[in-house]
């Protein structure tokens, strides 16, 4: 029997208005699940958490983060019945979600979205193996999917919504027109928090015993990064959006009180992005006693924190900071520059130096095998992975990296760059699992970032990659853990 629990926030008295499914990234009826977390999907709860405010009954099936394969997230749906079931479609997730639909009842209704929706809107409106499409919601889907929910004919009136009727496509009214910007740019002031009934890990406890929160702090991203779904040219529609640091103290209040919530990762790319809102956020985090009582992670920009004054960096260490993830991407300066990173190799090493200095952590994510990389610039990179290990080893904050593969995502510059230069966007679709460790012995817990499309897209081969992966990122784990063991023995 599918067991209903699993989707979470539902009323179970009530009949159901919706089901949001996050598909998995492997299809568990098949293949091991290794991994037991994963990130909660922010993006689908603020959309539920904004639907029930309308007085919907609507909740969360995260199959990712409880390892559902495609039958049993189709026979749970079924089970339940709602007259609507949402997907955010994403480039790898994107097979098992259609194999979620040609297996729903045929009477509810199929609404989709997400970054692969926004990349791809006529390849998936005229794809065969999505059985029907009532509404496919391009961009933030708050205020419009709850529209759909009220009235599905509403999606007439509806900007950047498209449906199939029998064989042919249908779209509401064209974006630019008097309402457009209310309906595809969610006031993040006025948007309730997000409920967290809805996610099936967070908050979570995290490996220092700390309950841990997600947040979103902004939307929109100015910069280009040529392989980011958020870039600037993939998005022009988006319009940059910060809350309030009044707006951010008080959800964080919200989930000390409810959930014991002491420290919380601020997930969205502008965060500490920008001096204008450090300066605004910083002075009143620092006000009101977040660095007493909380600690908190959260993205930058190396541009930024590299040239930024001393006293703002001391800001974000006494403010509470713990750590701050930066894309360092590469330690080649000509494909930084390939990339549009405005970012150099030594603007790097002085950002990691100045904020490991005063205690602040830093994780570096790097990609290798990028379009165009030579062997000797993915060493480049290998070898400022260690060169930043050594040199922050007796610093007050630690140094870790996160290396990827790369891989192409629909609607971004480097997807485009691909295409005209030849390559198949079918091919560039075929994602599949990717074994870094001969066996999967040894990074079990990176499961579900190890995907791949199998193409060559620089001068080292598939194989080089992985392997300079594999050890990159064994040997960050084993670093790991001294480091936990020497802190556990200073203690």
């Amino acid at each position: 029997m599918p067991d209903a629990s699993l989707v979470l926030g539902l009323n179970a008295a009530r009949d159901v208005d919706a089901i949001f499914v996050n598909s998995p990234l492997k299809d568990y009826d098949l293949a091991p699940r290794y991994n037991d977390f994963t990130l909660p999907v922010l993006g689908l709860a603020y959309i539920a958490t904004f639907a029930r405010s309308q007085g919907f009954n609507v909740g969360v099936l995260d199959a990712e983060a409880l390892g559902l394969g495609v039958s049993r997230v189709s026979a749970i749906i079924n089970a339940i019945r709602p007259r609507w079931v949402g997907l955010n479609l994403l480039a790898p997730t994107y097979r098992y979600s259609a194999a979620i639909l040609t297996q729903l009842d045929p009477d509810i209704h199929v609404l989709l979205g997400g970054h692969q929706a926004k990349a791809m809107p006529e390849e998936i409106l005229m794809d065969a193996a999505i059985p029907r499409l009532d509404a496919l919601v391009l961009g933030e889907g708050e205020y419009r999917v709850a529209a759909l929910l009220d009235d599905v004919n509403r999606r007439e009136a509806l900007p950047q919504v498209s449906w199939r009727e029998g064989l042919d496509i249908r779209h509401g009214v064209p974006a630019p027109h008097e309402d457009a910007a209310h309906w595809l740019a969610p006031d993040v002031e006025t948007l309730p928090f997000v409920a967290r009934d809805l996610l099936a890990q967070d908050p979570f406890v995290a490996a220092d015993g700390r309950n841990e929160a997600n947040l979103v702090g902004s939307r929109g991203c100015p910069y280009d990064c040529s392989f980011c779904g958020a870039a600037r040219s993939a998005n022009p529609d988006v319009s940059i959006r910060t809350r309030s640091p009044e707006n951010l103290l008080a959800e964080m209040e919200v989930l000390a009180s409810d959930f014991g919530v002491t420290a919380f990762r601020f997930v969205d790319d502008l965060f500490l992005a920008s001096p204008s809102f450090m300066r605004r956020c910083l002075p009143f985090f620092l006000a009101h006693g977040v660095g007493d009582r909380f600690a908190w992670d959260a993205t930058g920009r190396i541009n930024v924190l590299s040239s930024a004054p001393d006293d703002l960096l001391d800001l974000m260490q006494t403010a509470g900071c713990r750590e701050i993830a930066l894309g360092i991407e590469s330690g080649s300066d000509r494909l930084l520059r390939y990339m549009d990173k405005h970012i150099t190799s030594d603007m790097t090493r002085k950002a990691v130096r100045r904020l490991t200095a005063r205690g602040i952590n830093v994780k570096g994510y790097f990609i290798l095998g990028y379009p165009t990389e030579t062997r000797d610039e993915m060493q480049a990179s290998v070898d400022l992975i260690h060169e930043l290990w050594a040199t922050t080893a007796q610093a007050p904050g630690a140094f870790r990296c996160s290396a990827f593969e790369f891989r192409p995502y629909p609607g971004t510059p480097e997807w485009h760059r691909l295409i005209a230069s030849g390559h198949n966007p079918g091919e560039l679709l075929r994602y599949e699992h990717a074994d870094l460790t001969g066996g999967g012995r040894h990074l079990l817990e990176r499961d579900e970032f190890n995907f791949s499309v199998n193409r060559q897209f620089g001068e080292a081969t598939v194989h080089e990659v992985r392997t300079a992966l594999g050890s990159i990122m064994t040997e960050q784990k084993t670093r790991h853990f001294q480091h936990d063991h020497v802190q556990r023995v200073a203690v």
